[in-house]
């Protein structure tokens, strides 16, 4: 029998914090529970946690800067976000940040239980419908998925899942139209208006990460998706 995911619940509302964690426990989830970002940092530090779930507004280190510390050094630990604001630049500030959901107090714990389950499905990858290289060639650009390691003539560049999953998605449709609503299917589990809006923000970064290289490029196809054009690598 396989360990219990280990998560970490940083919330400075300590009655919903400790409401948060013994409902996940009481679900098969081995639960921490930290009160502001500075425990929450020392905590995570510790290390082997599958999954964060952080409150944006907290004393002493919001959500945001915590989740923009750890994104340095860790891009694949999945991060969803709790707050009690429900502005659509919120939203996509969190993805800007390293989000790979974001819920708006207040929320059931079904829903919670339903996010989390999504998120650490999704973390996993999206798997290949045909045996994939080790790395695809584009341009003067080389990307590992398996590592998500992305080699550029600026160097090299280690991928948040999303980023690697997406990046992934447009070199298996290189020079083909990626249907936007598959895209956010695969990546985000469905097709939601903030989940478009994480992926757009993800595209940005993709673009940033490729403008070295003048032989590819991502464009946008109005209504229907996305394109990876691409000069094939040299063989």
């Amino acid at each position: 029998m396989s360990a219990p995911h280990k998560l970490l619940v940083v919330e400075d509302d300590r009655n919903l914090g400790t409401l948060l964690v013994e409902y996940l426990r009481a679900k098969g989830y081995d639960a921490d529970l930290r009160s502001d970002g500075h425990e929450g940092k020392a905590a995570y530090d510790k290390g082997g946690y599958d999954l964060l779930i952080l409150d944006v507004m907290m004393p002493l280190k919001d959500g945001f800067t915590l989740a923009r510390e750890i994104r340095q050094r860790d891009a694949t630990t999945p991060i969803i976000f709790l707050t009690a604001k429900a502005m659509k630049q919120d939203a996509v500030q969190g993805f800007q940040n390293g989000a790979d959901d974001y819920m708006t107090k207040p929320f059931s714990m079904e829903e919670l239980l339903l996010r989390v389950s999504a998120v650490l499905r999704r973390s996993k990858g999206v798997e290949p419908k045909a045996p994939e290289p080790e790395e695809y060639l584009i341009g003067d650009t080389g990307f590992q998925p398996r590592k998500q390691l992305l080699r550029t003539p600026d160097g090299e560049r280690k991928l948040t899942t999303k980023e690697n999953e997406l990046l992934r998605l447009l070199c298996m449709n290189r020079n083909e139209v990626l249907d936007r609503s598959e895209a956010l299917m695969a990546v985000w589990g469905d097709d939601s208006y903030f989940n478009g809006r994480s992926m757009d923000v993800y595209i940005a970064k993709l673009r940033k990460y490729l403008r070295a290289d003048t032989k590819v490029e991502i464009i946008n196809v109005h209504g229907k998706g996305f394109r990876l054009i691409a000069e094939p690598g040299p063989s």
